[in-house]
């Protein structure tokens, strides 16, 4: 039953604030998608993790389920495009968007050439005889094989979710902005995801690159690169000399200067690349590789230890998204597959843990400092606000009547009069074919993204 509102409810502005940065006003559009924003996407979220982990139990019944789960989620989400009421905010940000992919495409170049050059700049030798660094980590989870039971080892161990589940968890939060589960609009949220991620993808190649560590996989890079056995010029000159002779490091130390006699240093083959020949020197190419272009083909995960992990900031990086922009207990469960993820690529020595618990708090941080793009806090609540206090008095006598169906009306009211662009004729022919041109360029790029990161 409708129970009379204390003398709270006279401060309508904070009787109205939303439970959660994240949770819409108690609207009438808020009641209508209910079952949606309790558990629905979270509901999805785990459906698919599930469907796609049944290629390693059962890849029949997987073959089967997964492109049927593809194609409900696709026409579940086309069948809101007609009831999206959010367009002309969408088509605010569709130049940030656009800017935001080009930074992030322009950053994983960037990253990917620094992954060929630490590989390359030692040589295949260096690489397979130094041995990996010392990881208390690995140690730990060595221990706890030992000791948990075998069943929990064994969880542990299965490779439950991956690079291109993260991917498709954030593009289902992104479309669920179509449900009103998420503040509008979804390419700003999805342009805050880019650059984020570009930022993240620049700083974790500047890391990498400053200081070259030995992988703990030393068997990596003869089986995936082709790059000379020996050291480029550079590190023959400035590093091979000092290596393993500490009265050498002294002396360099007291001279500062590359003292030395090398002789004659080796050289690579240096093939004609035209205005791109100055990439030589950093991707170090031998005779069977071809274009420039395709020196970095392989260059993704690199060989060497790449300080900070990449896989585990795009885990952190959805879970911050989710977990701010839907909330719930599908976030924690989003959170504990990242430290699942974290954990592997620890116990499979993708990555030192030093990495991952880099990436953790730098994902985390970086999240929080791109807040600007997508804030957290509804761009509306002032405007809400503002319609409350005018309806403030028939509000409180709705309640003092116990008329809930007043209560309900009046702000249902607020909502509609809150909401951006409403006019009574509907959206325009060009508003019509923007969000045509958005789904499909939607799907299409989540279509390239699962088939170029399927394999994790």
């Amino acid at each position: 039953m409708f129970k009379p509102p204390s003398a709270n409810l006279l401060q309508l502005p904070v009787f109205f604030k939303p439970a959660t940065p994240s949770a819409h006003s108690f609207s009438f559009t808020t009641m209508r998608w209910l079952p949606l924003r309790s558990g629905g996407l979270g509901i999805a979220a785990v459906a698919y993790v599930a469907v796609d982990y049944l290629r390693h139990l059962s890849p029949t019944w997987h073959g089967r389920l997964q492109p049927a789960l593809h194609t409900v989620l696709a026409v579940i989400a086309v069948s809101r495009v007609p009831f999206y009421k959010h367009w002309s905010s969408e088509f605010r940000v569709v130049f940030p968007f656009i800017g935001s992919m080009l930074f992030m495409i322009l950053a994983l170049l960037l990253e990917a050439l620094c992954v060929r050059f630490v590989t390359a700049v030692l040589g295949l030798d260096w690489n397979s005889r130094t041995a990996p660094l010392p990881d208390t980590g690995q140690w730990l989870l060595l221990a706890l094989n030992e000791k948990l039971p075998h069943t929990l080892v064994e969880i542990l161990r299965a490779r439950i979710i991956g690079l291109h589940h993260f991917l498709m968890l954030f593009v289902m939060l992104a479309f669920s902005v179509l449900f009103d589960s998420v503040k509008a609009p979804g390419l700003g949220l999805g342009a805050r995801y880019m650059f984020t991620m570009g930022i993240g993808r620049l700083l974790r190649a500047i890391t990498f690159v400053s200081t070259v560590l030995p992988s703990a996989r030393p068997w990596c890079a003869t089986t995936r690169f082709t790059v000379p056995s020996y050291p480029h010029r550079w590190a023959q000159k400035y590093y091979v000399p000092y290596a393993s002779d500490s009265n050498a490091i002294r002396e360099l130390l007291r001279q500062d200067i590359a003292f030395a006699n090398t002789g004659k240093l080796l050289g690579d083959f240096r093939p004609d690349w035209g205005r791109m020949s100055f990439l030589i020197d950093f991707l170090r190419p031998t005779a069977l590789d071809g274009p420039w272009y395709s020196s970095l083909k392989n260059a993704g995960g690199g060989c060497n230890d790449l300080m900070f992990s990449g896989h585990v900031l795009v885990a952190v990086l959805t879970a911050m998204a989710w977990t701010e922009a839907y909330g719930g207990y599908s976030s924690v469960i989003i959170w504990l597959l990242v430290g699942h993820s974290a954990q592997r690529e620890i116990r499979e020595r993708h990555h030192y843990s030093v990495d991952c618990v880099v990436a953790i708090y730098a994902g985390i941080l970086l999240w929080k400092f791109t807040s600007f793009w997508w804030p957290a806090k509804d761009a509306g609540r002032d405007r809400r606000i503002t319609m409350l206090e005018k309806i403030q008095s028939r509000l409180t006598q709705a309640a003092k009547d116990y008329d809930i169906d007043e209560v309900r009306e009046l702000l249902r009211e607020v909502e509609l009069g809150s909401q951006e662009s409403q006019n009574n004729k509907g959206p325009s022919t060009g508003m019509w074919l923007f969000a045509c041109a958005i789904i499909v360029a939607a799907i299409a790029i989540v279509l390239l993204a699962l088939m170029m990161t399927s394999a994790g």
